[in-house]
């Protein structure tokens, strides 16, 4: 079994906007692919850990579009919706940033292992702000919860009641000048009362996942992706397919080697799929 190395996640490489925090993180440590957090757009999928048949339809079909179209979905990799949201995505081919309340080598719900492997092993991240052995207080889940919001550019909570602890999510979002968008649900399920509540107050209400895709300014043809042909092109399409990258930040980020990337990089070109401006490569 592959092992993945902790390494130290300088706070410079977070977006800038976390720093707003009324206490934003100081320390972070993180396993697998930290270029994400300063590549493509991250999009926050929450919701409660108690959820309807409903729910669970509605955040999959939101964290695979999403996945499809190469956004990157942000949750807490908690029960619930937030593991629902990570491994709809996951299968549709998209990556996934987890935020842990606890440490590293403490995966929380212990049940969730299986999943953080996964999330490493198809190029995701997993993130956390406590030292590596640290087991979660009640405490540290609001904490968490506020880092999820600091690297979304927007915010989406799929089901949840008036406690949930993702409005306290959706709170810091707000605070921070993030969109917040919500599922509208049932008036008469509780499941769904936060979420109702949250557009009452302004949240955008989300009716179908391409309402999402809008907002983010992604249009059906930036969302229909080229078939990659191998390792490499998925890699570089990846990470230009959002935000156009040049030589050396896509060499960063793949970990291909000068040769191979230029290689790559030309047969696209060749192939019609990539293109060059002004030093910055992009999906055609």
């Amino acid at each position: 079994m592959q092992e993945y190395n902790t390494i130290d996640i300088s706070t410079s490489s977070l977006p800038d906007i976390i720093n707003q925090l009324r206490q934003p993180p100081t320390r972070l440590t993180g396993k697998g692919n930290k270029h994400l957090l300063n590549t493509g757009i991250r999009v926050g999928v929450v919701g409660a850990r108690k959820f309807t048949p409903y729910g669970r339809e509605v955040t999959e079909d939101i964290a695979s579009s999403l996945g499809k179209a190469g956004v990157t979905v942000v949750s807490g990799l908690a029960l619930g919706v937030d593991s629902i949201a990570h491994k709809a995505c996951l299968d549709a081919g998209g990556k996934t940033i987890a935020v842990l309340p606890s440490g590293l080598d403490k995966i929380y719900p212990a049940n969730h292992y299986q999943l953080s492997r996964q999330i490493l092993e198809k190029d995701g991240l997993l993130i956390s702000e406590y030292e590596v052995s640290h087991l979660p207080m009640r405490h540290d889940f609001i904490e968490r919860n506020r880092i999820i919001a600091g690297l979304s550019d927007v915010l989406i909570v799929t089901e949840a009641a008036v406690a949930s602890g993702s409005l306290h999510t959706a709170g810091f979002a707000l605070e921070l000048g993030i969109t917040v968008m919500a599922i509208p649900g049932n008036i008469t399920s509780l499941y769904s009362a936060g979420c109702n509540q949250l557009i009452q107050n302004g949240a955008f209400p989300i009716f179908s996942p391409q309402n999402i895709l809008d907002h983010l300014g992604i249009t059906q043809k930036d969302s229909v992706k080229y078939l990659p042909e191998n390792l490499a092109e998925a890699k570089i399409l990846d990470n230009i397919s959002i935000k156009p990258a040049n030589t050396q930040a896509l060499m960063e980020a793949t970990q291909l080697s000068p040769s191979e990337l230029q290689t790559q990089l030309t047969l696209l070109e060749i192939k019609g799929v990539v293109e060059i401006q002004n030093g910055l490569w992009r999906v055609k």
